[in-house]
């Protein structure tokens, strides 16, 4: 049984802050080791069940957070920038099944840690077919693309919460309960990874019970922006179409041209973040 594991950083427990999690930063090291061990955890808790194949595709940030020695079950893992399918790269369907791990809430979420929708220096809210998603919504597109379910996702309440919208069946595990932006009562993380290993292995056990996520077609993703010039630039991609002074739409049957549509404006608008 093969799995594809997309790793973020923000709904790892005891991370509540950017200096935990960016490159670079004093207590960066601190967190990568917090984040390995849940995405470890989650792997042995597969393999409990019967999985004996792993992609991780680290996705957070500049996307070399894990070290591949540190990985267990011979994981193979996918890490560096600028990738095609960004937090979904390597993803086809060859894949049983797919794993969210230390995903966290939109950039609308009430209450969700370090909450963002791809770029929080550019993307105030988005919508597909009319539904607020996060991150495991808009990469859901490409599950659904391939036609492999979401069988595992893992980080707060938010996260959980926006997960039913496109795997109402997958196994969820909530590691820490938010409290604001950058607050958390954050379980410890032995406890963390004992929840997220169980959490795996019923997963993979209930993986012929689950399916790929289900969009009504053609699909409408919109995106709105901080500022009005981030909207003028997304027009630059061909298919997008103005909503709004700070809004834009893009339309289609083909999800996996959405997706990267949507990965292309993403990538354009970060040209803007540092002028504003």
């Amino acid at each position: 049984m093969k799995l594809f594991l997309s790793t973020d950083f923000e709904g790892t427990s005891g991370i509540v802050a950017w200096e935990q999690i960016i490159e670079g930063k004093a207590e960066y090291e601190q967190g990568r080791i917090l984040l390995t061990n849940e995405v470890n955890a989650v792997i042995t808790g597969s393999i409990e069940a019967g999985a004996n194949e792993f992609v991780v595709n680290d996705a957070h940030h500049y996307m070399r957070n894990l070290h591949p020695q540190d990985l267990t079950g011979r994981a193979m893992l996918i890490t560096g920038r600028h990738k095609p399918l960004y937090m979904m790269q390597g993803l086809d369907a060859s894949f049983d099944g797919v794993c969210f791990v230390s995903y966290h809430g939109s950039i609308g979420a009430e209450h969700a840690v370090l909450s963002h929708t791809y770029n929080p220096g550019a993307i105030w809210e988005v919508r597909i077919n009319g539904e607020i998603v996060g991150e495991s919504g808009l990469n859901a597109l490409v599950a659904a693309h391939y036609n492999v379910p979401i069988i595992f996702v893992s980080g707060d309440e938010a996260t959980v919460q926006e997960a039913r919208f496109i795997a109402p069946e997958a196994e969820k595990v909530v590691v820490k309960h938010s409290i604001g932006r950058f607050a958390a009562a954050n379980m410890h993380p032995t406890v963390a990874c004992e929840l997220l290993q169980a959490g795996a292995k019923q997963a993979v056990q209930n993986i012929k019970k689950m399916q790929a996520p289900q969009f009504k077609l053609p699909v409408t993703i919109e995106i709105t922006f901080l500022v009005a010039d981030m909207a003028d630039m997304a027009l630059w991609v061909r298919g997008v179409e103005r909503l709004g002074p700070r809004s834009v739409k893009v339309v289609g049957e083909n999800l996996l041209d959405l997706y990267r549509t949507f990965v292309t404006i993403v990538t354009l608008t970060r040209a803007l973040v540092d002028t504003h």
